[in-house]
């Protein structure tokens, strides 16, 4: 199955509350994809994955990670939450 990885500082609070509320509406949608909160000492590890299919970020990346990153802040604030959750959902679907 398909991953994405949500990152903060230490992978609790929010990245946690990006990952639920990510997870939800892919369910909502009838997209079957893993949502997985991890702290940023531990992303590259986790990039690294085989089925990983993108990285929800809270703090913009610094480096290229040769998956397709997303605006995690979107699902904190909603405001554009719907575009980026579209380019999720299609980028999923492909």
């Amino acid at each position: 199955m398909k991953k994405l990885i949500v990152a903060c500082g230490s992978g609790v609070a929010t990245s946690q509350t990006v990952a639920s509320k990510l997870s939800r509406l892919l369910k909502e949608r009838g997209c079957s994809c893993t949502v997985e909160a991890v702290d940023m000492k531990s992303l590259d590890r986790y990039l690294a994955g085989p089925d990983v299919a993108g990285y929800v970020y809270i703090t913009r990346p610094l480096k290229d990670y040769k998956v397709p990153v997303y605006n995690g802040i979107a699902f904190l604030t909603g405001m554009k939450q719907e575009e980026e959750l579209q380019k999720i959902i299609t980028d999923l679907k492909r």
